[in-house]
């Protein structure tokens, strides 16, 4: 790479992947050596977190450099719902594009679109083209909720106009003509174990009703070749200018449908295959880019959106087979998605750089939501008074600096709050459940404060809070303080 080159990125984000689904992470029973050769250039951060156990949060602060309660809409959406992003608001791919990029995300979004009342069969108003990306190729919200269509910019792809689409998340069906799980489970190659009973489409209950759109939908088994497709597209069209794409993987979510090819792949079932077929797409990834000249010119983060769950509402036998082969996907973590647990937020966290970083492991706390003040620093990019939680970390991301920040503060699924500072991790007390019955998960959830030491107890089994009450008032204090406006730090 010439000295005065301006780099690439591609952000790769996982969907659900946790802390011991790679192998590079010690995971046991689960083969990464695509993601693992990353680190043959790369820096792997033991120590990387997302800012939400659920995705539409951690997705919102990814791309705005705010922590999700902040804006009250950052709640999981349902797949019609208006986009949360604002037009005005400065964005990641903004800052990309202020300095010169072209700009892409392909794959999930599940930050809304439009601005209500969304007409599926006319142009969309409110797209990511609207919040810095000049090309978007997505589908709206998650693999197991309706519509399943692409949007491509501001249309649906391949849709029939005399088949239009209609989408209601109502709790009961309006459209008396449409195939539900309920009504028609034997037409499921797939069976749910909670929720999933609505609409059947290629043969797959999902959340939500729908109707129309024949000709639009996809299928879950093309999903991985036609997002890379896309990706390679968009590489190859702008290899002469620096570019930036936010490659949103879908796997491991539900529903794990891999391509024929990569059935059986794992031994771990549906969820283990398409961790292999997420895998493969790395490899895809890098091998293009070295076909283009361009793998050296290349910043790639790979990451994940928050921590790992198995049965998240279909019978796939996740459970019984990471069991049996004594693969732990959040590894020595406790908790999951959905977790106020390191589990639900410590993600995998990559950033390989083929010409300029040496292989290395750093316990550097780092946040997702520094990826907007990061690379505006390092594009000379002027934020104002957008993104009051980032900060600038370049040079921690790229290996060249150890001054780290002094603290996490990330949510669970209710929006209760953890803040991590150095080796200690406090858990906010509150109301409600202590375990996702669904889902088999710890959530952290207890009326009494929890203060875990992560330098020896990495897997939180030892609440050391009465032993150390002035850290849990400090703490406590800390968290009141972020949320009532204080920047990060």
């Amino acid at each position: 790479m010439s000295a005065n080159k301006t780099p690439n990125v591609i952000l790769v984000y996982a969907d659900d992947l946790g802390y011991g689904d790679l192998s590079c992470y010690g995971g046991v029973g689960v083969e990464t050596p695509n993601v693992d050769r990353l680190l043959e250039n790369g820096i792997k951060f033991t120590d990387g977190y997302s800012t939400s156990a659920v995705c539409t949060p951690a997705r919102y602060s990814l791309l705005t450099g705010e922590y999700p309660f902040r804006n009250p809409k950052t709640h999981i959406l349902p797949g019609d719902a208006s986009c949360i992003i604002s037009k005005e608001k400065l964005t990641l791919p903004k800052v990309f594009k202020s300095a010169g990029y072209n700009t892409a995300v392909i794959g999930k979004w599940h930050l809304g679109l439009g601005e209500g009342n969304l007409d599926w069969n006319e142009e969309i108003t409110h797209t990511p083209n609207d919040v810095g990306f000049d090309y978007s190729f997505i589908f709206p919200a998650t693999n197991d909720r309706v519509p399943c269509v692409y949007i491509e910019n501001r249309r649906v792809k391949g849709l029939d106009p005399d088949d239009p689409i209609e989408v209601s998340y109502t709790d009961e069906c309006p459209y008396e003509d449409i195939v539900t799980a309920t009504k028609n489970p034997e037409l499921l190659r797939m069976k749910h174990s909670h929720g999933h009973d609505q609409s059947v489409v290629n043969g797959v209950g999902r959340i939500g009703y729908m109707r129309g759109g024949r000709d639009a939908l996809w299928r879950d088994e093309d999903l991985t070749e036609d997002f890379l497709h896309r990706v390679k597209g968009f590489i190859s069209a702008n290899n002469k200018n620096p570019f930036f794409i936010y490659y949103a993987l879908h796997q491991p979510h539900v529903p794990r449908v891999p391509n024929p090819r990569f059935v059986g792949a794992s031994g771990l079932g549906p969820r283990g295959d398409v961790i292999a077929e997420l895998d493969w797409c790395v490899g895809e990834l890098v091998s293009h880019l070295e076909a283009e000249g361009l793998l050296e010119d290349t910043i790639i983060i790979f990451s994940s959106d928050n921590g790992p769950v198995l049965d998240d509402g279909y019978l796939d036998d996740s459970p019984r087979l990471n069991r049996a082969s004594r693969h732990k996907p959040a590894g020595p973590l406790r908790g999951g998605k959905y977790s106020k647990f390191e589990g639900g937020a410590r993600v995998p966290l990559i950033v390989s750089w083929a010409s300029h970083i040496k292989p290395q492991t750093s316990s550097a706390l780092v946040s997702q939501v520094d990826f907007v003040a990061s690379f505006a620093s390092m594009l000379g990019v002027d934020l104002g008074d957008w993104a009051p939680d980032s900060l600038h970390m370049i040079d921690v991301l790229l290996g060249k600096s150890h001054i780290v920040r002094e603290e996490i503060f990330a949510e669970d699924l209710a929006k209760s709050h953890f803040l991590r500072q150095g080796k200690w991790t406090y858990l906010q007390p509150g109301e409600g459940i202590a375990i996702n019955y669904h889902t088999d998960t710890e959530l952290g959830t207890s009326l009494d404060p929890q203060l875990y030491n992560m330098e020896y107890d990495i897997g939180q089994r030892e609440n050391v809070a009465q032993l150390h009450m002035d850290i849990v008032e400090k703490m406590d204090k800390r968290i009141q303080e972020i949320k009532t406006g204080e920047r990060t730090r």
